[in-house]
């Protein structure tokens, strides 16, 4: 198990992450926001989410014992436990902060909150500027359509939202896409990884090649068991128990979510076959 992560920890001279106080099972310890910058004004990297006054409470606390503000807020992506703070930041905070993310695709229409207030939308390349710190977006989608990361050139840092975690694997959306943002991480060649969930990875070259590898395991794995009972098809929920048989029972109902991705990559890819009307079932092709 890894080290308990601190609610508030100065992690360099222009890092600071306040943890998110919403442990489960997908946020491991809590989702990692960050303030990055040494002035007094700077920049806080996701918000965790809603309605956890414990997080608003370290948030505040942060800002007080570096005698700084928030800037801005950017979001590396739309799902709640990163962006779902916003509103209780408006709300004990400071009420106009311009928050910037990527837009999802296809366009659909977001806001924050009940009030719907907009987004500034960035794009790949973009570089946002505080005292001390420089941020450069890179598009990384694959967790989520609009999924960003962001690297710090003062110290050749990623923040990577959920591309990359402190410990174990992400989930993802698109595997193919996923696949390429693992390339775009890796060809950045950070020294270390600021995650959205987890302890800061201190080898980034090392973990982006492991994740890389992992996959290609996982897929070999599912080509394995098809091959080796080419007679039979499987459903889904039949190949999770097989495949992701060292994985915690809790968690196959987010593997199946990853091995589903895999087998529809294969698929396209002439691998492996669909069989059957009532239930979807897997064959090799091989």
């Amino acid at each position: 198990m890894s080290a308990v992560i601190p609610r508030i920890e100065q992690l360099s001279s222009r890092v600071v992450r306040v943890l998110g106080c919403n442990p489960g099972p997908m946020t491991l310890q809590g989702t990692n926001t960050y303030l990055v910058g040494t002035g007094r004004r700077r920049v806080l990297i996701d918000t965790g989410e809603p309605s956890v006054p414990e997080y608003i409470n370290n948030l505040k606390e942060a800002l007080h014992q570096n005698d700084t503000s928030i800037q801005q807020i950017l979001v590396t992506h739309w799902h709640h436990d990163h962006a779902g703070g916003v509103p209780d930041i408006f709300t004990h905070i400071r009420k106009d902060l311009e928050v910037s993310k990527l837009p999802r695709f296809p366009s659909q229409p977001e806001g924050i909150g009940e009030e719907k207030r907009k987004y500034t939308y960035l794009k790949d390349g973009d570089v946002i500027k505080t005292e001390g710190a420089t941020l450069r977006v890179l598009f990384t989608p694959g967790h989520t359509d609009d999924h960003m990361a962001l690297y710090l050139e003062e110290e050749k840092a990623v923040f990577s939202g959920d591309c990359i975690l402190g410990e174990g694997t992400a989930v993802f959306e698109d595997l193919h896409d996923y696949m390429l943002s693992l390339h775009t991480l890796l060809d950045v060649n950070a020294d270390l990884i600021y995650p959205g969930h987890g302890p800061v990875v201190l080898s980034a070259c090392s973990k982006i090649r492991e994740y890389i590898t992992h996959r290609g395991a996982r897929e070999q794995q599912i080509l394995d068991v098809l091959r080796d009972n080419a007679a039979d098809a499987f459903s889904s929920s039949a190949l999770v128990k097989l495949v992701y048989k060292d994985t915690p029972q809790h968690l196959h109902r987010a593997a199946e979510i990853n091995l589903l991705h895999h087998l529809k990559k294969l698929q396209k890819e002439g691998k492996i076959f669909l069989v059957g009307d009532s239930e979807e079932k897997w064959k090799s092709n091989l």
